[in-house]
């Protein structure tokens, strides 16, 4: 964001039996390639962030969303099937998904009705007929209908499901958005292959996370489908409706590149996207190789106050399509995406480096000199300012810091560990957890056993602590200030 599984099925008479009457997905042998008859007992109605504990539920793995939805824009009117393939974790007699405000008309656990219940501002308990066994396979698939709102928080502001002056609606926000228009396990700890068919009248286009796999008519409208095949965290799924002007490139390994611009997008702002090639080749030489199976990005009209990396397509707000911002965006499919953080404490491993690679392409492309950059920003940083904290910033506070004393903190840690180990670090940190999740303590032995130091009290001083640091992490290195 920039502010302004495999499994192997027990091979017994009695699965084979339930398999054929539609059942084998939530039954097993006991003690048979780890799957035991344990006692069933509901998932947890959270995911167990310390900031937002209700967040996403225990108990099972998604794999796969796959989503079928019809949206009448006069009316907002938004009518889904959304299929779930997942996997349980424990044996469970009840499991959450998360879903805000839409109304739910049926769902089916394994082929068999289940029963259902709302509780709180956005839980959905399932009870399937049969308890799924821990290690087994299993499907749900959940009908619903309403008008999606999105979620309105006193600091964040609006996150999820939004809507265009002119008429055409959008996904977008941080830490959670997917629960606005589709029932979910939201999540970034639990990453899922997206798969949309989004119809809507005709006259209005479309454009979601991943590759495009074509559209057709139906008496409703048009059916976009879209397909997301790395795997994603809730929040960076994304659609957007409106009367979009398309443009589609290729990077030079047919990577496909697709860009939507919302009606009175400035042609300066299609001019940075155009340098996208660019700009992922850059990312590429100083990340690693590009993490994703598609690009592109999404240019809203609306100023909706922040641009989000939702993945392999960005989404930008109004007028903020500037080549920084598209750098930022597009740095977070390695930093934040291909990597999400383990809770949003560790809010940094996601901004500070997104907004490094800033500094990074101004280097490069634009002859600045980063020590004095740093010299610079230090120089005029306030007592408020190095009173900011970079992890463990209590809710509401994640993105105060990050973009400003991130960079800062990152360019230090390039001089305190080496350069060449840093740069080490930076291209092969996405790749050692690709499509998974880390914590800030993870980055800090990552460095140490790269960089073969001890880094604590760097650390210390600039990630886990308060205030100004003291000199010899302030300035490491030809850091220190010219006499």
């Amino acid at each position: 964001m920039r502010v302004q599984h495999r499994w192997h099925r027990p091979v017994v008479t009695v699965v084979a039996t339930l398999a054929a009457l539609g059942l084998g997905g939530g039954v097993a042998a006991a003690g048979q390639d780890g799957h035991g008859w344990d006692k069933p007992t509901p998932g947890a109605d959270g995911a167990g962030d310390s900031y937002y504990p209700q967040d996403g539920n225990g108990g099972y793995d998604v794999a796969d969303y796959n989503l079928n939805v019809t949206y009448t824009p006069d009316s907002h009117q938004l009518t889904g099937v959304q299929t779930i393939s997942a996997r349980a974790t424990q044996s469970l007699s009840s499991f959450d998904l998360d879903l805000n405000g839409l109304t739910v008309d049926s769902i089916k656990v394994n082929g068999l009705p289940a029963k259902f219940t709302r509780t709180g501002d956005h839980e959905l308990v399932i009870t399937p007929r049969i308890p799924l066994l821990k290690g087994l396979p299993f499907r749900a698939v959940i009908t619903y209908h309403g008008v999606p709102a999105p979620i309105v928080d006193p600091v964040l502001g609006e996150n999820g499901w939004q809507y265009s002056a002119d008429g055409g609606a959008f996904v977008a926000g941080e830490p959670k958005s997917a629960s606005t228009w589709y029932p979910v396990n939201d999540t970034p700890r639990d990453k899922a292959t997206f798969h949309l068919a989004l119809t809507v009248p005709s006259e209005w286009g479309v454009i979601a996370n991943g590759r495009e796999l074509g559209s057709h008519k139906t008496p409703k409208g048009t059916t976009h489908v879209w397909s997301e095949s790395t795997p994603a965290a809730p929040y960076m799924t994304t659609v957007a409706i409106d009367k979009w002007t398309f443009d589609r490139q290729k990077r030079e390994d047919g990577t496909p590149i697709v860009s939507a611009f919302a009606p009175g997008t400035p042609d300066s702002t299609k001019q940075a996207e155009a340098r996208l090639p660019e700009i992922l080749d850059f990312l590429e030489s100083k990340f690693g190789k590009y993490p994703v199976d598609a690009a592109g990005g999404i240019f809203l009209a609306e100023p909706i106050g922040f641009s989000l990396e939702t993945l392999s397509r960005p989404i930008y707000s109004g007028r903020a399509g500037n080549v920084d911002t598209i750098v930022h965006e597009n740095a977070h499919q390695w930093y934040g995406d291909t990597v999400a953080v383990d809770h949003w404490k560790d809010v940094c491993l996601n901004e500070c480096f997104a907004s490094y690679a800033e500094w990074l392409w101004a280097e490069a492309k634009e002859g600045l000199n980063l020590d004095d950059e740093y010299r610079s920003e230090v120089a005029t940083a306030s007592d408020r300012f190095w009173n900011g904290k970079l992890y463990d910033m209590g809710p509401g506070n994640e993105f105060t810091y990050v973009y400003s004393k991130g960079p800062l903190a990152l360019h230090a840690l390039s001089k305190y560990m080496g350069q060449a180990a840093f740069d080490k670090v930076l291209k092969t940190w996405p790749a050692l957890h690709r499509n998974d999740n880390a914590s800030m303590q993870e980055f800090q032995h990552y460095c140490e056993a790269v960089s073969h130091k001890n880094l604590q009290g760097f650390f210390d001083a600039w990630i886990y602590g308060a205030g100004k640091p003291a000199d010899q992490y302030l300035y490491p290195g030809e850091l220190k200030p010219k006499a």
